[in-house]
């Protein structure tokens, strides 16, 4: 019980001569410096805070106006046309001054409302510029001169040094269509899948809910986009997430995952030391807003940066109705789950952060702890995974006092969630292509109860030293997670190191205290509870069916060659993949961010067109090669002008949503709406960035690939599909489907994928791909993970 003694910074005793007060320096000394950190992060927060408060200007540019007001006085000039002596007149002290004290406080005061209104006035045109997005549509590799001229204008009232959050007050809000045009875009992307009636049903349904209730619902839309910072965000986050009553594993948590070919220590410890010091490093980073704007690579267009603000320190908590994200300021520890056994693991001592050996030595101290768990302890995150009302309720009636309230709020609260699996991941041994599926299923849903789901993101670590995260979704979409991943991964390896024995660098206070060990009261009926919820979530994963398949054939610089965009060549290779699977074509998912806007998230593009669908009934058909590629570059520019369009907030799907939901609060129905929000995507896609692309040296470091990361499948007779383009030569596809379904197999339609991609490549281009030197390759780095 040691820690515990460090832990009291007093003791006394009641005597017959009275109290007897001990004090404990050193436990004093560390209330001291954790003070002392705080205060420092609330300094600093608050410095943030000013600087993002007066951008594009600077705080420094207020003392520059104040001078040159004050120079220009000098010369008996009056700058402000009698303003200055109207302060003059009305300051509240102007008895207790001199004349000459009055004259400069009223220009002070000129000045600072003079800066005040240069910043709105810069801060205005910023935003209007920002609206602009003719650049977009612009023919790749050729810029008109009216996007230079606004490129010019956008640098000049940028300013300099922007924080991460500086240019959120420039940012303009996401319009809201036309009710006419969303209609008419829905029915274009709607007609190749309806048969002739039914499209003419629906045709009937779009004309009267555009000519009646639609104007209705758009007007209290419109109201709202004027009163909100987005009209879209705070319903998306709370009606599709927080409100769906289904496990959270596997139907809304993705995964990412680690370098595929190399892992940089075998030593478990050793990468969790510097897996979680590269965490904490990113996080002080961020709250010191020192992390550059995410932008539009094209021109350094910035993107909203709102979802960054809830990365750490972040849970979600389950309600009956509806769940709620909460999110503290600070957390000092974070939470270990190893072998059936929660604990608590401090990442700070004497106010400063712990090193990557002082980690490793925490971690190693878990690992090596004999205590078995208690109970049901081991199985009590499966709580987090079943249905959240079963959860909501247990969680009001069994951890709401006492010592479980105690533990939970100690899960709850802390930075994030940290697994130690014993098991060994990766694409290794004699079937590295199942052992990479394995791999996948793990980060998914793991054992069901070795995972706390409801955490912003859980850290994974393995046996055999490869790691992984499991990321709760309502709180940000996968690309903000992802850019924390890149940091973490190449922090790791490039920054941190390890020594020639695989442990971490540095060395290791004497006085630190070891990790907590959580306890747990739970009772008989909490235990049936947990059961049933372990039996849900068990059932759920184990109808996953998961196929991880990295595609060295070719990658983006073959597309390139092509000169057709690697999204819509890929999206369009899905199309005929699906379409050769299935037999048939079906409503497709594919996500675009919406960051262009403040507040902004996703908007679907619904990338099955009718010009897809043509090409792929052309190519299949025998149609001849010239006509073919002809076909394809129609569908290829499609695609790339939907996904535009959905950039710039003019999709389909977010706009309908929205008008459905006003329609519930409004107490109507509207049989096109009920039917549109009722379809089923029965191809769901998403293109996880690789967005720091300064980190990655592929060149020198070829083995340092990253894999992406996946999610479940969102219809349970369709596949999910997650991929990511690595350099010029790579391309990594993570497919999901439900075992359930007959009809559905991820190995099946990866491989249908891959065919596809060899197809488009061969039609477009006149280099044929080489697949043994690829295989060659593919089977070389492979090796090194044996």
């Amino acid at each position: 019980m040691a820690e515990a003694h460090q832990a009291v910074a007093f003791q006394f005793t009641i005597t017959p001569e009275g109290i007897d007060l001990q004090l404990s320096h050193q436990a004093l000394r560390q209330v001291y410096l954790s003070g002392l950190r705080s205060w420092k992060k609330r300094v600093t927060r608050l410095k943030n805070n000013v600087i993002t408060g007066v951008y594009p200007a600077s705080p420094s540019s207020w003392l520059f106006v104040v001078i040159a007001i004050l120079a220009t006085m000098y010369t008996r000039s009056d700058p402000s046309m009698g303003l200055i002596a109207k302060i003059q007149e009305h300051l509240p002290v102007s008895d207790s001054l001199s004349v000459q004290c009055r004259t400069v406080v009223s220009a002070v005061l000129f000045s600072t409302l003079l800066w005040l209104l240069l910043i709105f006035t810069m801060r205005l045109c910023l935003k209007q510029l920002l609206s602009y997005h003719g650049w977009m549509y612009e023919q790749h590799g050729k810029v008109s001169n009216t996007t230079k001229i606004w490129a010019a204008m956008v640098r000049i009232f940028s300013g300099r040094q922007p924080l991460l959050y500086s240019y959120q007050g420039s940012l303009p809000n996401l319009p809201v269509p036309a009710v006419k045009d969303t209609v008419k875009r829905y029915l274009e992307s709607a007609r190749l899948l309806m048969s002739d009636s039914e499209y003419e049903r629906m045709t009937t349904l779009a004309k009267e809910f555009e000519s009646s209730l639609g104007n209705r619902l758009q007007w209290y839309l419109k109201l709202k986009a004027m009163w909100a910072s987005n009209y879209v965000s705070d319903w998306w986050e709370e009606y599709v997430y927080l409100r769906g009553r289904g496990p959270l594993m596997v139907n809304s948590n993705y995964y990412g995952m680690d370098f595929l070919y190399v892992t940089p220590t075998p030593i478990q410890a050793a990468r969790a030391g510097n897996t979680l010091h590269a965490c904490l490093l990113y996080r002080r980073k961020l709250n010191r807003e020192e992390i550059k704007p995410s932008r539009v690579a094209v021109l350094n267009v910035p993107l909203c940066a709102a979802q960054c603000e809830r990365i750490f320190n972040t849970t979600r908590i389950p309600g009956e109705e509806t769940d709620s994200l909460i999110h503290w300021q600070d957390s000092e520890y974070v939470a270990v789950f190893h072998r059936g056994r929660y604990f608590r693991l401090w990442l700070y001592h004497a106010g400063r952060m712990l090193s990557p050996r002082e980690i490793e030595h925490q971690i190693q101290h878990i690992l090596d702890d004999p205590s078995p768990p208690v109970t049901v302890e081991a199985k009590l995150a499966a709580l987090t995974a079943g249905d959240r009302v079963p959860w909501a309720q247990a969680r009001k009636e069994f951890f709401s006092s006492g010592v479980n309230k105690r533990s939970l709020d100690c899960i709850e609260k802390a930075a994030f969630f940290v697994a130690l699996d014993d098991d060994e991941q990766g694409m290794m041994g004699d079937d590295p292509a199942g052992n990479l599926d394995r791999y996948a299923k793990s980060l998914l849903h793991g054992k069901c109860y070795d995972r706390w789901f409801d955490k912003s993101f859980t850290v994974v670590l393995y046996k055999n030293g490869k790691n992984g995260l499991n990321a709760e979704h309502s709180w940000a979409d996968a690309p903000i997670m992802a850019h924390v991943w890149e940091y973490v991964m190449t922090t790791d390896c490039f920054q941190l190191g390890y020594t020639e024995e695989g442990h971490c660098k540095g060395d290791v206070a004497s006085s630190l205290p070891p990790p907590t060990r959580l306890t747990w009261d739970i009772p008989a009926e909490c235990q049936e509870r947990i059961e049933r919820s372990l039996a849900v979530a068990q059932t759920l994963a184990d109808d996953v069916d998961f196929h991880v398949l990295p595609i060295q054939d070719f990658g983006k610089g073959a597309i390139k060659k092509c000169k057709i965009s690697p999204d819509a060549f890929i999206q369009i290779a899905l199309q005929l993949a699906y379409y050769r699977n299935r037999g048939s074509f079906t409503l497709t998912y594919e996500a675009s961010m919406t960051r262009l806007f403040r507040e902004g998230r996703t908007e679907t593009v619904r990338s099955c067109t009718s010009e897809s669908c043509t090409f792929v009934r052309a190519l299949e058909g025998g149609e001849n090669s010239s006509m073919c590629r002809h076909l394809f570059r129609t569908a290829a520019e499609k695609h790339q002008h939907l996904y535009r369009m959905a950039m710039t907030g003019e999709g389909i799907d977010r706009h309908l949503f929205c008008l459905y939901i006003v329609s519930k609060y409004l107490g109507e129905e509207s049989p096109f709406l009920k039917e549109v929000l009722s379809e089923t995507w029965r191809l769901s896609t998403s293109q996880t960035p690789l967005q720091q692309v300064e980190l990655f040296d592929f060149v020198n470091h070829p083995d340092y690939t990253t894999c992406g990361g996946g999610f479940g499948p969102v219809a349970d007779d369709g596949y999910g599909v997650s991929y990511i383009i690595i350099g010029e030569n790579m391309i990594n596809l993570h497919i999901s489907c439900k075992h359930s379904c007959p009809q559905t197999d991820s190995h099946k339609f990866g491989a249908d994928i891959k065919k596809a991609l060899m197809d488009l490549l061969e039609l477009m281009s006149p280099e044929k791909p080489d697949p043994s030197k690829a295989e060659q390759n593919h089977s070389k780095n492979s090796k090194k993970d044996l």
